[in-house]
């Protein structure tokens, strides 16, 4: 598992490294650099944080329906709803760069 956060992490910082490389243009400041790679780290970290929490309430829906098949029904109700609050914050991070994107120049 750490080789994977690793491997995710350092691709997001080579990733990153032509918004550092910029030269300084007319009306363009360093700070609207920084914060398109902010947003483009901040949007690849939910994705990634939300993939991972997702991965891990559909297997342990599973496994206790797998346990417990009776309850199956409302195992998956309530799965449905986690799945549906984690995605909530994905989406949240996404309006974040729709709003502040406009900020880059």
């Amino acid at each position: 598992m750490l080789k994977k956060v690793l491997a995710v992490a350092a691709i997001v910082a080579i990733m990153g490294v032509p918004a550092f490389a910029a030269e300084g243009e007319a009306g363009k400041t360093p700070s609207s650099n920084m914060l398109g790679l902010a947003l483009g780290i901040g949007l690849a970290v939910a994705a990634f944080g939300g993939a991972i929490s997702q991965s891990n309430a559909i297997a342990k829906a599973v496994d206790a329906v797998a346990r417990q098949p009776e309850a199956g029904a409302r195992i998956q109700g309530m799965m449905i709803i986690g799945l549906a609050l984690i995605e909530t914050l994905v989406i949240y991070m996404l309006l974040i760069c729709f709003m502040w994107g406009g900020k880059i120049v």
